[in-house]
């Protein structure tokens, strides 16, 4: 069992959670965490870099000029790469780097990324946050609060705009709900910070599926 401290956004400890590491595996398996972050890596990837081979451009497929006997360079159509306005040669494609994971493979790597994160305390939980409208310097003073200083991703139970458009602004601060935690994104950032709403909800889910 972990102890886990939660804080209010004041910054101070208001309660202790107890987190059974067996509810997130019970150990960080690293080569599928590694696989995880390929796969994220890939996705990010757009692949949209192309250009145009011989085949692509415009122009004459005839030769220029007879091979011998004329003065002039050995070439064949207007269309050859080693002509200005020809094709490239070996051309650069569109092309799909993504990778993908079983479900199941994914929650494990999830899970993984989180305990290895709480083992090394860079799990920080606070007990809720609410915003009446979006306020970028109260967030600010609450990452204060609780001593993040780096970069972090704010784990949150459901959507909500207000807390969306306060973390937008704040440099290396993303937020995600808990529907959309991945492995990638926990490990590319030193915190993450949850409210205690969703902590329990990626800790409930686990006992759910395994029961």
């Amino acid at each position: 069992m972990v102890d886990l401290a939660v804080y209010n956004i004041q910054g101070k400890e208001v309660e202790s959670l107890k987190i059974d590491k067996e509810a997130l595996g019970g150990s960080v398996r690293y080569p599928l965490l590694k696989q995880a972050i390929v796969m994220y890596q890939a996705n990010k990837h757009l692949g949209t870099a192309a250009n145009k081979g011989r085949g692509q451009v415009v122009g004459s497929t005839k030769k220029l000029y007879k091979q011998k006997g004329t003065g002039n360079a050995r070439v064949g159509n207007k269309r050859t790469g080693v002509r200005v306005g020809g094709g490239n040669i070996f051309a650069k494609t569109m092309r799909d780097f993504g990778k993908d994971m079983p479900k199941k493979q994914k929650k494990l790597a999830r899970n993984s990324a989180i305990l290895a994160k709480l083992l090394k305390n860079n799990i920080v939980v606070v007990d809720e946050l609410n915003f009446e409208k979006p306020r970028t310097h109260d967030f600010a003073n609450i990452l204060n609060n609780l001593k993040i200083d780096r970069s972090c991703l704010v784990t949150v139970n459901s959507p909500d705009e207000n807390i969306y458009k306060s973390v937008r602004n704040i440099p290396k601060v993303s937020i995600t709900p808990v529907s959309d935690l991945n492995a990638g994104e926990i490990c590319s950032c030193q915190k993450v910070l949850f409210t205690k709403e969703a902590l329990l909800s990626v800790l409930n889910q686990d006992k759910e599926n395994s029961n």
